[in-house]
């Protein structure tokens, strides 16, 4: 479908008839979900047969892969079966045929040697065992392929200047990340990072944490978010060309060795003892469930 990122959200059968005509106006109601639509895809500029988008919620990014991407099959994998029978038929509604979905645990995927890309984002906070995690991504890989992943950070500038500790969402073991430190456990992994940044500068973070006053994570004030949301929309526009030196969110690109072995004994090993699964919960803001990244 041609239009705002997420307009396919208008043919959910779950949704109600506000909410689809919504959708068909603006495209996913979600600030922080279009700021990291903004910020993430073009990292994935390239040539893919397969791409797996791993904690896909109701599958925005998915979606948008798949008409950026025609020439490949878009997989997304997600914990929560109504949120994969939904998409399955959102997809199914939208003419994207290169795109399916199938329920999963990204702490215990069964792929190997597969995805050219894999995309995750906002799932690693949500994980007891992150670098399992890591693992299980990179076995789905293919030797040379990419990972391209977003996490919160963990610090977020606070009205425009000051720092705090980013939001407490429900579903989070830990509030975010360090550029360093996502960085250290993706190598830790065995992937070799090739580039990394900060995201959500100033203007993106303000607009970020009004929404976040308003649904406070969870959905809430719907009406209340709906009348503000076009707003914060346009704003948080403009962000899109900062290159903040710290932010509320975290991408790094990584690389699979290319002469990395799927069969190596820490990966199966380290991936079944992933200590919990991301679990559904509201991602309005940098650092939602991976599970439900609109409201």
């Amino acid at each position: 479908m041609r239009g705002f990122p997420g307009r396919e959200l208008s043919l959910d059968p779950g949704r109600s008839r506000f909410e689809r005509m919504y959708a068909n106006l603006l495209g996913a109601p979600a600030n922080g979900l279009r700021i990291r639509l903004r910020r993430v895809l073009p990292a994935t500029e390239g040539s893919y047969r397969m791409i797996l988008d791993a904690g896909c919620g109701p599958g925005v990014f998915s979606f948008e892969l798949a008409k950026r991407h025609p020439e490949a099959q878009v997989t997304g994998v997600e914990l929560e079966p109504d949120l994969v029978a939904r998409a399955n038929e959102i997809a199914k509604r939208a003419g994207l045929t290169n795109c399916s979905f199938q329920e999963g645990d990204v702490t215990k995927l069964d792929f190997s040697d597969e995805f050219d890309l894999v995309v995750s984002v906002d799932n690693f906070e949500h994980v007891e065992d992150d670098i399992a995690a890591m693992r299980t991504l990179r076995r789905a890989l293919r030797p040379g392929g990419r990972l391209v992943a977003h996490v919160p950070g963990y610090e977020r500038r606070w009205i425009l200047f000051g720092r705090r500790v980013n939001f407490d969402v429900p579903g989070h073991v830990r509030p975010g990340y360090r550029a360093d430190e996502l960085v250290g456990r993706l190598r830790e992994a065995g992937f070799q990072v090739t580039s990394h940044q900060y995201t959500y500068g100033p203007i993106e973070t303000f607009t970020n944490n009004i929404s976040y006053l308003i649904t406070g994570a969870d959905q809430r004030r719907k009406l209340q978010y709906a009348a503000v949301f076009p707003l914060l929309l346009a704003l948080s526009y403009l962000g899109k060309f900062s290159r903040p030196r710290w932010g509320a969110g975290v991408l790094a690109v990584a690389q699979r060795p290319a002469a990395d072995a799927s069969t190596a004994p820490d990966a199966g090993a380290s991936a079944a003892s992933a200590g919990s699964s991301p679990s559904a919960a509201s991602a309005e803001p940098a650092g939602s469930s991976p599970s439900t990244r609109v409201p």
